[in-house]
């Protein structure tokens, strides 16, 4: 039996079934205006397309909550056109095509640990862990003695990625990046 949920209980992050599309709640507000009935506006996205939708309920409106299984894998390679994962406890290998793996790939690495979210069987999503450590591969060199924490420069990582760093960060040296704002965190001794 599928469990339910009211639209009254939605949180940011609820994976929700709507007509046998996925969908998490990116975002919600609890509006009750000053005449008429209380409603829920989100903003949807579905978690196959990436399209975000924005749908109004009334709060007693009941929806499906979608079960997502996530797993632990190891990020393997590409051969160019697929990006192989390797499920650590069976061994399995899982191919996934760049655009399920597009947004991780800044972060990820060959034998990196990833998330990956499957809905019914399929993948779906690719998350790189929180922070990851990453050499950086081009910067203008460091200033000696600059310290100031607001005057950043451009570098590039061994991904690929493009962020922006303090001054005194060199090429060669491992930073820590928060995959989720894609920001420089500090320096990795």
């Amino acid at each position: 039996m599928a469990e339910m949920i009211s639209a009254g209980e939605f949180r940011k992050g609820f994976t929700i079934d709507i007509d046998g599309n996925v969908f998490t709640v990116v975002e919600f507000q609890h509006v009750k205006p000053g005449k008429g009935a209380a409603f829920v506006r989100t903003r949807i996205k579905n978690v196959v397309t990436g399209s975000v939708l924005e749908r109004t309920w009334n709060p007693t409106d009941r929806v499906e909550k979608a079960h997502i299984e996530t797993k632990k894998m190891q990020y393997l390679y590409s051969d160019g056109e697929l990006y192989y994962f390797m499920d650590n406890e069976t061994y399995e290998q899982l191919p996934l095509n760049y655009s399920q793996v597009e947004d991780a790939l800044m972060f990820l690495k060959e034998n990196d640990t990833a998330t990956i979210k499957f809905y019914k069987g399929a993948a779906f999503s690719v998350e790189p862990d929180n922070f990851v450590e990453l050499t950086v591969t081009e910067c203008e060199p460091g200033v000696k003695g600059d310290t100031a924490t607001n005057v950043t420069k451009m570098a590039t990582l061994e991904t690929g990625y493009q962020l922006s760093v303090p001054l005194f960060i060199n090429e060669g040296e491992k930073i820590r990046v928060d995959t989720r704002t894609g920001e420089y965190m500090e320096r990795v001794k």
